[in-house]
């Protein structure tokens, strides 16, 4: 049956299956690195991998696994952000073999975050006859019992989680009873456990340095809060306060916001982790779990204060920004009050010097209407020789006056009700 497929089916699938390292039997050795790895450097490692492991047919494979020389298998993993190449090496490898798996292994493109060196045993008696040759610190020494299937099977691991002079991290493991599915799986969360530790542990660095950082900004952010009280300072020098201020403040969101989700989503996993391998403590020695919540937990806190600080910082920003808006607005506000006033009070006096003049404009009006009743007065003193025009116009003149005033007062009335 054919059918079309989604584009991300298989790998979606490819995804939920476990990829498990082979069975490790003791004694043996597994050597891992953790690698950073950009974008850029992504072709270079396909390249370097699928040269030596055997290919699985992807352009870009997630998992790869093969065996190397006789005794020396490996395994490769691409992760979001990094790469794990893991080499198992059985008793029966020979140095050159060892040497060469290494040396491979050593040039591969990328960051080494993580180095370690798994040395597995059968009992805990040939472990503390070893403890030695390791030189672990006797203060830092971190022994405990992993029993995913009980104490009556549990294996037991030594270590200082320092590093030593060639740059590697030894554990030492006494297998014990533990099936060897088990120790293989054991092991395999053991080593992510510490992988997703550094790996978020990353984020550390840049919330120390982003700190100081934050503490500057945090001292403009009172500066400009004092500034909106002073009316001496002008509107545009806070605008130019406050944009340099959140330029700063996103800048340090952007740079930090990646590197501190990643150290939270990792941290998460280690302490999956750590549940999952039921960790028993050993009377008088410092447990995995000891080890992680006293120095990895308080890291990882320091790297969600400072996000927290940060967006408190945004908020406090945009409530200062908001202050400042409203602080312009009420300045328009009262700027444009003013102006209205100004205008009422303008509006006025043209209104009065209006009336004033409508009021002097019944002089000229009342004038010219009373030289035309002398006019008509004049035109019938051929039909009435008896009219006085003399006497008659000056009679006339409150009349016409009282007439004209009238007429205009009835017309600003109609004015002034339309």
């Amino acid at each position: 049956m054919t059918f079309d497929e989604h584009d991300h089916r298989r790998a979606v699938v490819a995804e939920m299956h476990l990829r498990r390292w082979p069975h490790i039997s003791a004694p043996s050795q597994v050597v891992q690195f953790l690698r950073t790895i950009t974008n850029a450097e992504r072709g270079d490692e396909i390249t370097a991998v699928v040269g030596v492991l055997p290919a699985s047919g992807d352009e870009m494979p997630r998992h790869l696994a093969g065996r190397l020389a006789p005794g020396v298998e490996a395994t490769w993993e691409r992760h979001s952000e990094a790469s794990t190449l893991t080499l198992f090496l059985a008793p029966e490898a020979s140095q050159a073999a060892i040497d060469k798996a290494l040396a491979w292994a050593a040039q591969l493109p990328g960051k080494v975050i993580r180095a370690t060196r798994l040395h597995v045993v059968v009992t805990e008696a040939e472990a503390q006859a070893r403890l030695s040759e390791f030189g672990f610190s006797h203060d830092d020494l971190v022994t405990c019992r992993l029993c995913p299937e009980g104490r009556e099977r549990a294996a037991r691991i030594w270590s200082d989680f320092r590093l030593r002079d060639d740059g590697f991290g030894d554990i030492l493991i006494a297998a014990a009873d533990m099936p060897l599915a088990t120790l293989s799986r054991t092991l395999q969360r053991l080593q992510e456990l510490g992988n997703y530790r550094n790996l978020a542990l990353l984020g550390l660095p840049i919330a120390r340095q982003g700190w100081s950082e934050l503490d500057r900004i945090e001292g403009e952010l009172d500066k400009l809060n004092l500034g909106l009280t002073r009316p001496e300072v002008t509107d545009d020098e806070l605008m130019a306060l406050v944009s340099e201020l959140w330029r700063d403040l996103i800048a340090q969101l952007s740079s930090a916001n990646y590197r501190i989700s990643a150290t939270e989503a990792y941290a998460a996993i280690v302490e999956e982790r750590l549940a999952d391998l039921c960790i028993e403590p050993c009377s008088g020695h410092l447990s995995l779990a000891d080890f992680t919540q006293r120095r990895f937990l308080p890291a990882v806190r320091t790297c969600m204060a400072h996000r927290r600080r940060a967006e408190s910082l945004a908020q406090r920003t945009s409530q200062v920004v908001g202050l400042l808006r409203t602080r312009i607005e009420t300045r328009i506000e009262n700027q444009n009050a003013r102006v209205l006033a100004s205008l009422e009070r303008s509006a006025q006096r043209q209104l009065r010097l209006q009336q004033l003049v409508e009021g002097l404009s019944v002089i000229p009006i009342s004038y010219y209407a009373l030289a035309i009743v002398d006019h008509l007065i004049e035109s019938t003193k051929h039909l009435s020789p008896g009219i006085q025009g003399d006497l008659l116009t000056p009679a006339l003149t409150p009349a016409v006056v009282a007439a004209v005033w009238f007429i205009l007062r009835r017309q600003q009335r109609k004015i002034a009700e339309h």
